[in-house]
């Protein structure tokens, strides 16, 4: 039995003391002991995996902590500041020593300095208050996923929404050997106002310490900055598997539905308002995770698991029609926690929901009403247009089985999605694992809308759509991903696929649910069932194949114009694309392995063949004449 330091002894309860002197692990020992020594709390609670403490975490945030019920049993909301309203991408940066060089499209401060600020600010911030340790895993636990991690937090909102996000992580962390690793978290919200929420959010900062494996986290509430073991927990994950040769990756779990009952697990990456959630959560199909996946090797093949057991999702557009099934998790009995919704007479509202909103209630700015503007004289919208809500995966009617077998599932196939208006197909297969995680992965590139800069059309990269996460040099990166199909006998087939493909009307050209009609076409393809059309870039349906499963499953007859329009090959438009990128990865990635160069330039030489016989827009029944 460990034997606690007695400084720390006098904060804990009895049941605390003998939950921590039941963890050998020194290292464990010596975080505890500096963050209370640094944050001054006046009480330490020490949470295992029990039923009982689990619930009790909640009761704490419902009790003072950050959260209130509503009239829907289980239910509850909790507000963050007006200026505590997503990531801090600003003050996200990674503390790196002197030698060390990530690529100076990451953001990172000197780790000496960075570590003396974000102490700094953390120094005395739980005095008055109750500093949580909880432990946590990443993935399903006993297994080769998982990682251990501890979170150290005097916000029990911050808690009760790892709790619903994350396995209980306790009982493992005991197995761990007294040297065993671990990631580790501390935050503090700071000083509160008279609503519970961060006053100095001018000093909210974000710190990773990759050397320590490590997350700082101060003056913030926000989920995104404190819940640590989501996005901040994948840079620290990117790294780890980095060294030991394995993936993290930005990509949901989902199972879809093949012939004879079929199910094959696609793993997905789209940048945001590219259709990630709503092709996970597609029609008759399973779910595993919406978010994060880590990929091991096994006997020659490619498996994954989800490192999430709930969702922390964005509110605004869910609705009975569009998103049937989160809709009835939401407005079903049991353990929900919204985030800056509108409240009024004990229920939440959102833009999108469907139904009519109140004119009067309560946001995350105080008292609202229609019409209501800000100090800039805007119009402050009913709930926050990055409003959210967690709850559990087992909340969900279309879980899959197999979301917690800890030997993860393997992986059958890979697809990478973006916001295109003009240039790719709405599905392609590239022709093998290189140039998928070349051609498809690495050059993704998403439209933004106006909503979110103001001016519609411009394409911004994003690697993987993993860009804000990566915590190695990009070129690493890459070869990382090309380097997993090493030993694996047949590496699962790579797709694109493009949802917002517009005619010359500017209308789009396909509909909401036809990208159910890709997936089942490239769950086929995985199984080796359909032939397909060789195009310079890579494998498209054939027409024939297609017209069953729109009338099938769509109900709905497809036409040859519309698969022409819609599968025609823009070729100076494709050559235009890999130009933009490759000029990136020259002027910014100098690491950029040779092979990516030459894929690029193999696939546009294919495509001035393709231009110089057929023109620059090739009709999908010419290659197949």
């Amino acid at each position: 039995m460990t034997q606690i330091n007695k400084f720390i002894r006098e904060k804990l309860d009895a049941k605390s003391l003998r939950l921590l002197e039941a963890v050998n692990n020194p290292s464990l020992h010596a975080f505890i002991e500096d963050a209370v020594r640094l944050t001054e709390p006046d009480t330490i609670r020490v949470f295992s995996d029990s039923a009982e403490d689990i619930a009790l975490i909640r009761q704490m945030a419902l009790n003072g902590g950050g959260e209130h019920p509503l009239k829907t049993p289980g239910h509850t909301y909790h507000f963050d500041g007006p200026n505590d309203q997503g990531r801090d991408t600003f003050s996200t940066r990674y503390l790196l020593p002197k030698d060390m060089e990530l690529g100076a499209s990451l953001n990172s401060i000197d780790r000496t300095e960075g570590l003396e600020e974000v102490r700094g600010f953390l120094k005395g911030s739980m005095k008055g208050k109750t500093m949580l340790i909880c432990f946590w895993c990443l993935c399903p636990t006993n297994s080769d996923f998982s990682i251990s991690c501890v979170q150290i937090t005097d916000s029990p909102y911050v808690a009760h929404s790892e709790s619903i996000l994350y396995r209980p992580g306790y009982e493992q962390f005991k197995k761990l050997p007294p040297d065993g690793e671990f990631f580790r978290f501390l935050h503090s919200e700071g000083e509160t106002d008279e609503n519970g929420c961060s006053i100095h959010w001018q000093k909210r900062r974000v710190y990773i310490d990759l050397i320590a494996d490590t997350v700082y986290s101060v003056n913030t509430q926000y989920a995104g900055n404190t819940v640590g073991l989501k996005k901040l927990a994948l840079r620290l994950a990117i790294q780890k598997a980095s060294k030991e040769g394995w993936l993290a990756e930005h990509m949901f779990i989902m199972g879809v539905r093949g012939p004879r009952n079929r199910t094959t697990y696609f793993v997905g990456a789209f940048p945001s308002a590219c259709g990630k959630t709503s092709t996970a959560m597609l029609p008759g199909q399973t779910i595993i995770g919406d978010d994060i996946a880590y990929f091991r090797k096994r006997n020659g093949r490619m498996y994954c698991a989800n490192v999430e057991q709930g969702i922390f999702g964005i509110i605004c557009d869910v609705n009975p029609d569009d998103d049937p099934v989160i809709y009835k998790a939401l407005v079903t009995p049991g353990e929900v926690i919204f985030g800056n919704v509108l409240i009024a007479d004990g229920k939440p509202y959102w833009e999108g929901m469907g139904c009519e909103i109140p004119e009067r209630g309560i946001n995350f700015q105080g008292e609202w009403y229609k019409g209501k503007k800000d100090a800039e004289g805007k119009e402050i919208p009913p709930s926050h247009k990055n409003a959210r809500y967690t709850i559990r995966l087992s909340a969900l009617d279309n879980l899959d089985p197999q979301a917690d077998n800890p030997e993860g599932v393997p992986i059958g196939a890979v697809i990478y999605g973006g916001r295109d208006s003009d240039t790719l197909v709405p599905i392609e297969q590239a022709f093998n694992w290189t140039e998928g995680i070349i051609t498809k992965g690495a050059s993704i590139e998403s439209e933004t809308t106006a909503a979110t800069l103001g001016q519609a059309g411009v394409r911004k990269f994003n690697i993987m759509a993993n860009q804000d996460f990566v915590s190695i040099p990009l070129g690493r990166y890459i070869q990382n991903n090309l380097d997993f199909a090493d030993g694996v006998s047949n590496p699962p087939p790579i797709f694109s696929v493009n949802y917002f493909l517009r005619d010359e009307k500017n209308e789009f050209l396909t509909g909401k649910l036809d990208k159910m009609v890709w997936l089942l076409w490239a769950e086929r393809r995985a199984h080796n069932e359909l032939d397909a059309i060789k195009t310079p870039t890579g494998w498209i349906p054939r027409y024939e194949d297609l017209v069953p499963l729109f009338r099938e499953k769509l109900g709905k007859t497809y036409t040859k114009e519309a698969y022409q329009k819609q599968f025609t090959i823009r070729v100076d438009k494709l050559i235009e694309k890999f130009d933009r990128v490759e000029k990136i990865y020259r002027d910014k990635v100098p690491d950029t392995p040779q092979i990516v160069y030459d894929t690029f330039e193999n696939v546009r030489q294919r495509l001035r063949a393709a231009r110089r016989q057929y023109g620059p827009f090739i009709s999908p029944f010419d290659l197949t004449a």
